[in-house]
């Protein structure tokens, strides 16, 4: 076990709930998939779990986070106990590589995409929110402390860009309505799933706001849920096959 969490996350106390809620979409996996073209090795890095990770490559999983290694099924490879910023590889070891919700919680961002580049001699796909994007959500509305803090945490697009380098590309990811990952835009039409307190505990952002907002902000949902207000204003977005939120794939090739 670490002595202190290797991002801004400690999952080893946040995180035994997390792959019953965050599992993994077909339709994000689908096109992470394309992305790695016809790559036959990756290293993942923040692996987590294990959502989004291809099973016909030959992958090498990368997390710091006990608690998140222990709930990799058995069908995956074991993660390997390191961090972004430190890769125990020589150079140009992978075909590609990927992060998938991870470059966030990173202590040092710039180092640990450099190493993703350092190790990969491919395509690196890095799937991530646009924090501009991810303000107007509306659970604004119910508490602005809570998506300031988390669009605040997200690194901005153009700065992944720079920092990687070479050629990228950057892809909207539509949110389809039933979405099995449950990162806090995939209830943009279920809001009754805000409720749920294994929801809350597996987006790592409500833990950053005191216990008394946090209860404050469900409470005014509650309320606007049962008395119809919340589907006066937002109801709309119930009957929508997907959402263009803030989710995105960054594609980068060395050139």
């Amino acid at each position: 076990m670490r002595s202190e969490p290797a991002g801004d996350v400690d999952y080893e106390s946040t995180g035994r709930h997390y792959s019953a809620i965050r599992r993994p979409e077909p339709e994000f996996a689908a096109a992470i998939r394309v992305a790695l073209e016809d790559a036959q090795s990756l290293i993942n890095v923040g692996a987590g779990a294990g959502s989004y990770e291809p099973t016909d490559m030959l992958v090498t999983a990368i997390e710091p986070s006990a608690s998140m290694r222990l709930q990799r099924p058995e069908y995956l490879v074991p993660a390997i106990d390191a961090v972004a910023e430190d890769l125990p590889f020589p150079a140009q070891t992978f075909d590609s590589a990927l992060a998938s919700v991870t470059i966030h919680q990173w202590r040092d961002l710039a180092k640990g995409l450099s190493e993703m580049r350092r190790v990969t001699r491919g395509p690196i796909v890095i799937m991530t929110f646009d924090p501009d994007a991810l303000r107007k959500f509306w659970l604004t509305d119910y508490s602005p402390e809570l998506m300031s803090y988390e669009a605040g945490r997200m690194p901005r697009l153009d700065t992944v860009v720079d920092l990687l380098s070479g050629r990228s590309t950057v892809i909207n990811l539509p949110i389809p309505r039933e979405c099995r990952d449950g990162f806090a835009e995939a209830y943009f039409g279920r809001p009754e799933g805000f409720l749920n307190a294994d929801v809350r505990l597996s987006q790592s952002s409500w833990g950053f706001i005191p216990k008394s907002e946090q209860e404050s902000a469900v409470d005014r949902l509650r309320a606007d849920i049962d008395d119809g207000r919340w589907d006066q204003r937002f109801g709309y977005l119930r009957t929508m096959s997907h959402y263009e939120g803030s989710l995105r794939l960054i594609i980068n090739h060395r050139s």
